[in-house]
């Protein structure tokens, strides 16, 4: 009797799935092209509103008068040309001929206590190429710096030239500021190296690593970043300085940037449309918050030079906006990694024929998890590195640990990274969720499994319709009838 009631409860079981499957087959199927073309009304949203906003914060392109940090003496930008390292000697500081032009030799009586290192530049470039100049570099040999400091330098370091000078060698490429004064002739001192051949050829191993590895796609991508960068020379840099809000024109710029980014390296799919989708909600997310953070920390970014020059060179600028600026746009590249990866994760779940759009979501949100916690040690150690030499400075301050983790420097970056980490944190579940609704089942995959889930696989399949009409007589093996079976109970639509 038991065993006959436990028999009549799977047959009356089975049959109601056999009822029902059909009806929630088709919904479960229907929700993909459903949140398709809701995905794809939002996305057609979006880009209009990127393109309206693009035409209203469109820069003027003015011209715009040099800073006074980057003015030379008789005001404008400044000039810079060429030249090459081609002698250098130990002398006492002062000579006559630093920074002035002449042909041949410099005039320098060669010392190895001298106080100054004396470097012979070839000009390369400028009105003056072909003739030479001197460049004077103070040392440590100074003694009355060394003493104020409390320190004891050995022979090495106090040959070495003082804080904030170059160390030049023979064969060094350098730029020079030229300054012409009306009494004095031109005058040269060093500006920068020259970093044009070493750049040229680590972009270019760059390029050819990614391409290397990730082929048309990785070359595509490289492009995706020059438009990028198109993007906020031509657009973001100029609209600021006009005026704009900085926070609203980084939100559009950021927007613009991803639109094209995106498509451009991953191509136009509903994995990519999922990507964007959940980027696009993570950045205004991230917009939110870090208004938030800046708003309760009372966060100014003054401490920043950087920030007190351009308030100084255009009083129209906020600081504040340029900070929640800086934030939103340190946060893109971070969360179009994070939301790439979960919206691939999620379609090739999909492909290897998952039961459920809950077990698909289950199994990208434990992927996405292991994403999450190695961005967050990614972010903070970027930053971390970024601002070590101020880290050493605080490490020596004197102070509590409090006192400097409060100050407006470090508490910068440590919103920056909460900020950039809670965004990352969101963009995982959101991401993952529209990946799932987008995500259709292979036809294949869907066939054979149910297939195999079928309670008559593996078993003696009944005789063809032709011997039925011969008066054989066909015995059907017990068992619940033949239907599609959800295994574990569960349907295809997503609870």
């Amino acid at each position: 009797m038991l065993r006959t009631t436990v028999a009549r409860v799977k047959t009356e079981s089975h049959g109601h799935a056999r009822g029902h499957g059909h009806d929630l087959r088709s919904v479960s199927t229907r929700i993909g092209p459903v949140a398709a073309r809701i995905v794809t009304g939002i996305l057609l949203v979006c880009g209009i509103g990127i393109i309206v906003g693009l035409v209203v914060l469109w820069p003027t392109h003015q011209t715009r008068a040099v800073p006074l940090q980057f003015q030379s003496v008789g005001g404008g930008s400044q000039q810079t040309v060429t030249g090459t390292v081609v002698a250098q000697t130990f002398s006492s500081c002062g000579n006559q001929q630093g920074g002035t032009v002449f042909a041949g030799d410099a005039s320098v009586l060669s010392d190895p206590q001298g106080t100054c290192i004396q470097s012979t530049v070839s000009l390369t470039s400028g009105p003056d190429r072909g003739s030479n100049t001197l460049i004077q570099v103070a040392t440590n040999r100074d003694r009355s710096q060394a003493s104020a400091a409390g320190q004891r330098l050995t022979p090495e370091q106090a040959a070495k030239p003082q804080a904030g000078q170059p160390t030049l060698h023979v064969g060094d490429k350098v730029r020079l500021s030229r300054v012409t004064i009306d009494q004095q002739g031109t005058r040269y001192s060093f500006f920068d190296f020259q970093r044009t051949t070493p750049l040229v050829f680590w972009a270019v191993v760059f390029v050819l690593a990614v391409v290397a590895v990730a082929a048309w796609r990785g070359l595509r991508s490289i492009i995706g970043l020059v438009v990028a960068f198109g993007v906020l020379l031509v657009f973001t840099l100029p609209a600021i300085l006009d005026g704009r809000s900085p926070v609203t024109v980084a939100i559009v710029s950021s927007a613009a940037i991803l639109f094209v980014v995106i498509y451009l390296a991953h191509g136009v799919s509903l994995r990519t449309s999922a990507a964007l989708i959940g980027t696009l909600t993570s950045l205004a997310a991230t917009a939110l918050l870090s208004w938030l953070a800046v708003t309760t920390t009372n966060i100014t970014g003054l401490s920043n030079d950087q920030t007190n020059n351009l308030q100084v060179y255009q009083t129209t600028i906020s600081a504040n906006g340029i900070l929640l600026a800086g934030f939103i746009i340190g946060a893109l590249g971070v969360l179009n990694d994070v939301t790439i990866t979960q919206a691939s994760t999620v379609f090739e779940l999909v492909g290897t024929g998952q039961p459920s759009r809950r077990a698909t979501f289950t199994a990208a949100m434990r992927v996405g998890r292991d994403h999450i916690a190695s961005t967050v040690y990614t972010l903070v150690f970027a930053y971390a590195g970024s601002a070590l030499p101020l880290l050493l400075l605080f490490s020596v301050a004197g102070q509590s640990f409090t006192d400097l983790a409060t100050t407006d420097t470090v508490t910068v970056e440590l919103a920056r990274s909460f900020v950039g980490s809670i965004g990352i944190a969101l963009s995982v579940p959101l991401t993952t969720a529209v990946a799932v609704a987008l995500a259709q089942p292979r036809a294949s995959s869907r066939s054979a499994g149910d297939a195999s889930a079928s309670p008559t696989a593996g078993r003696p399949q009944s005789p063809p319709r032709a011997a039925r009409s011969e008066g054989a007589r066909v015995t059907r093996p017990p068992g619940p009838p033949a239907g599609p079976r959800h295994q574990g109970g569960r349907h295809s639509l997503p609870e």
